[in-house]
């Protein structure tokens, strides 16, 4: 799965039936964290890696039941079963034509009895089809100069449910039926016509010609359904429990409006061109459960009175209206898919979790590292079913430090008190006069309702202003408008010059940068020249 190229848009909004969040509304620090703390300005964007959000996946036990359920990977199971001993099929590995009637009964695509429907044996066909390409039969010859099948050796643990065995089988179901989806949408309509008349040399360059522009379309379908592919897990990834499904106009203006810019009447034909492409290629992932699909309504392409398809267009459209022109949901296997896709080709495709495993240190320091987290998600995966008390103690030592990330460490440790709630109470009492987390442990304990918490002293209380505000610019990438509301909240209670006076002197590796920070982006002219002023002497004091 290539990694996408896509123009990113907020835009589609106005198309107005998307209730989840889409990675493309979003700045991308908001979607994956401080770049600022990873050494990356607005200059290596373009060079950094893709960053795949990390997903929540069920247990692999379960997804490998959500695909023994999927209808035509459990028909293949069902005709290797059947071939058993074995089955006599033709030259080229397909049912005969005496067993393709019977098969289509085996699978209930057809009535016990009386005629069955061509459509019936076509599809028990293509389920024989996929036994095969998924060796859970295998093709030989007897002796005798028969054609034989037999069930493979991957078809008993397939029916007894090894995940391992059923999802390594559907996987490379799904990407069969990926591959063929490509295919079928890329055979340009010219090529499906009669040769042109002309000599032999000629029809040999209109050969290759065709060959090419098939060859051309079938990458161009390929990337396109790669990129959206990578769209819809990104989506899926933010968004809330129940709000998963995707309009397809929604999906296409992802693709197709850049960044910022409202749809044109040029990209309105774009985005239709984009669902009307992408719409038969989703229906046949569908039918491996990699999506839930509801495919364009035909009828929105009705030419008969000589009018363009409908679009997406100015108007907002109500939600039964908005369906008619498709919707998608990436299941939880097309999730899994997605991210197999993804890791076979060198991506970091995390597992919401895969922080959450180790110690607290563990926890702390790995969320600071990574570039794609979710650390709310990972915070909350750790502190699930903890004892709150020796969690909080755990969390807090953890938190120390005056390395880069210490204050970020410190931001990420209150937040899981948070999660852990007023039981965690007893393990902040215990570090309220500690010189790096008193200041942040007494303002917890009063935000959790404690009357009885001391004030900090005037060293313990600036040091901790430094800190805290170290932590947002580390994890905010340097948000300028979030700063700026921090920045207006800060005490100096009508003394700028005595304030910074005594700032800039705390000992803090990060109390130059804040003051910087302050002198830029804050709106009071004399209280940002203090503290540049004081961003200079705390420089010069080093």
């Amino acid at each position: 799965m290539a990694g996408r190229r896509r123009k990113t848009t907020g835009a589609s909004a106005g198309e107005g039936t998307a209730e989840a969040v889409l990675p493309a509304d979003l700045e991308l620090q908001d979607l994956y964290g401080a770049f600022a703390a990873h050494g990356l300005d607005d200059e290596d964007l373009d060079d950094a890696a893709v960053l795949v959000p990390p997903v929540k996946l069920p247990a692999e036990r379960e997804l490998a039941e959500q695909a023994k359920a999927v209808p035509m990977f459990g028909f293949a199971l069902a005709l290797a079963r059947w071939a058993a001993p074995h089955l006599a099929v033709d030259e080229f590995g397909d049912l005969v034509e005496a067993d393709r009637a019977p098969a289509a009964r085996l699978l209930g695509l057809a009535p016990a009895e009386g005629e069955v429907p061509e459509e019936a044996e076509v599809e028990a066909l293509r389920a024989w089809s996929l036994a095969c390409d998924l060796d859970l039969v295998e093709l030989g010859t007897t002796a005798e100069g028969e054609h034989v099948a037999v069930p493979g050796p991957d078809l008993e643990p397939a029916e007894q449910g090894d995940p391992e065995t059923v999802l390594e089988l559907w996987l490379t179901a799904a990407g069969i039926v990926r591959e063929l989806a490509v295919e079928a949408d890329s055979v340009p309509e010219e090529a499906e016509g009669e040769p042109a008349a002309g000599g032999e040399a000629e029809g040999a360059e209109e050969d290759e010609d065709g060959l090419t522009e098939v060859e051309e379309a079938r990458d161009e379908a390929a990337e396109l359904l790669d990129e959206a592919l990578q769209v819809l897990y990104e989506t899926t990834a933010f968004a809330e429990p129940g709000n998963e499904t995707v309009p397809l106009g929604v999906l296409a203006a992802l693709l197709v409006v850049p960044e910022g810019e409202e749809p044109s009447e040029e990209l309105l034909g774009d985005i239709t061109d984009v669902m009307v492409a992408l719409d038969p290629m989703l229906g046949d992932l569908a039918e491996l459960g990699l999506l839930e699909y509801r495919p364009i309504d035909p009828e929105l392409f009705d030419e008969e009175d000589g009018e363009e398809p409908a679009v997406v267009g100015e108007e907002p459209l109500d939600e039964e209206e908005s369906a008619r022109f498709g919707l998608v949901r990436l299941t939880p296997l097309g999730q899994y898919g997605i991210r197999q896709w993804l890791l076979e080709d060198g991506y970091d495709a995390p597992l919401v979790g895969d922080l959450a495993r180790g110690d607290a240190a563990e926890l702390l320091r790995g969320v600071c590292e990574s570039a794609n987290v979710l650390p709310e998600e990972e915070l909350r995966v750790w502190t699930a079913d903890r004892e709150p008390v020796a969690a909080a103690r755990e969390l807090l030592a953890a938190a120390r430090g005056s390395d880069g990330y210490g204050p970020l460490r410190r931001m990420l440790c209150v937040s899981a008190l948070n999660l852990l709630g007023p039981d965690a109470g007893p393990a902040a009492r215990e570090v309220m006069d500690d010189p790096e987390l008193g200041g942040a442990a007494r303002a917890w304990l009063t935000a959790q309702g404690a009357t009885d918490v001391p004030v900090p002293d005037r060293a313990m209380a600036l040091w901790t202003v430094v800190d805290t505000f170290a932590a947002q610019l580390l994890d905010n990438g340097g948000d300028a408008e979030l700063l700026r509301e921090l920045i207006t909240d800060l005490p100096v209670n009508g003394d700028p010059a005595g304030w910074f006076g005594e700032l800039w002197r705390v000992d803090h590796p990060y109390t130059a940068d804040v003051l910087e920070a302050i002198g830029e982006l804050h709106p009071d002219r004399a209280l940002a020249k203090e503290a540049r002023k004081a961003a200079f002497k705390a420089r010069s004091k080093g």
